[in-house]
């Protein structure tokens, strides 16, 4: 057995403080799901905050995370640390055992590997329309606001669902050796953590599918965001495997039979070493529900 650890803290991106403090605990403990460890043992949070924040935003944060540990992964903050800070920082650490022999790397991939992602994309984009609609409406009054919201609300809904789901299906089987590699898709977005899955071989990537929440590709080329390149910024997102590809249909049925939503993004082919391309048919898939 070996224990596996994980530290992360970050700025809060949403005003609401218990979504706050689920946001962090999930980013938290995603990172620990992304080694395929199926359980965590325990989370110690850190929390800086300003002396002139009011002491129900700290308590809302703290009961966010407490939420999210016990009642999505049953499981606990077994302690933490808070300090004052100019700048409000939420976060902390995450640990989970697991046999090193179940540990799923980042890098492993093989020629004609699938990705299979299990959240959409387009975080950046929709979290900056939730700070536009509140400081400068204006800016976003060509879009229905309620379509907007309901966009917000799915990214909200991405950001506090753990990956831990995907875990426990892949331990479902016997034999998980077809996922040759594993990611969660954060602050590199999709084409970044896809290059990451690239390193120390001489093999390539294509992405060829990308669901993108609804909105957030015509709020990232408004606002400038990488979204075509696939380099978005995602907080707390899905996991991305490479599946051997005779395995893949089996296998996105199983996360489908546990209502994990999936979509196979792309190849691992072997044309220019560590190169992730986006093809020039790409379709991009429009979500408004997971």
């Amino acid at each position: 057995m070996v224990l596996v650890k994980n530290i992360d803290v970050f700025t809060p991106i949403i005003d609401e403080p218990e979504i706050a403090g689920e946001i962090a605990a999930c980013n938290v403990t995603n990172d620990i799901f992304a080694m395929n460890v199926p359980e965590i043992s325990g989370m110690l949070i850190f929390l800086a905050i300003s002396t002139r924040t009011p002491m129900e935003v700290a308590e809302g944060i703290l009961r966010g995370i407490k939420h999210f540990m016990e009642k999505k992964i049953d499981s606990k903050v077994v302690g933490g640390h808070t300090i004052y800070s100019e700048w409000p920082l939420i976060g902390g650490e995450a640990s989970g055992y697991v046999n090193k022999s179940a540990i799923i790397h980042k890098q492993g991939v093989k020629k004609g590997d699938k990705l299979v992602l299990t959240k959409p994309i387009g975080l950046q984009a929709t979290m900056a329309s939730y700070r536009i609609l509140k400081d400068f409406p204006e800016m976003l009054e060509h879009y229905s606001i309620e379509e907007l919201q309901k966009s917000i609300d799915l990214a909200i809904k991405i950001m506090t669902t753990p990956n831990q789901d995907v875990v426990k299906t892949i331990h479902s089987y016997k034999d998980f050796s077809f996922i040759h590699a594993l990611s969660d898709i954060t602050g590199f977005g999709l084409g970044g953590h896809t290059a990451e899955m690239l390193q120390n071989s001489n093999l390539s990537a294509i992405i060829e599918n990308v669901p993108s929440i609804k909105f957030s590709e015509e709020l990232s080329h408004e606002l400038g965001y990488a979204f075509d390149d696939c380099k978005c910024h995602e907080t707390a997102g899905g996991m991305l495997l490479a599946v051997d590809p005779t395995n893949v249909e089996e296998f996105t049925n199983a996360l489908t039979s546990n209502k994990i939503s999936n979509w196979t993004v792309g190849t691992i082919d072997r044309v220019q070493p560590g190169v992730v391309r986006i093809s020039e048919n790409v379709q991009n898939i429009e979500i408004t529900k997971i």
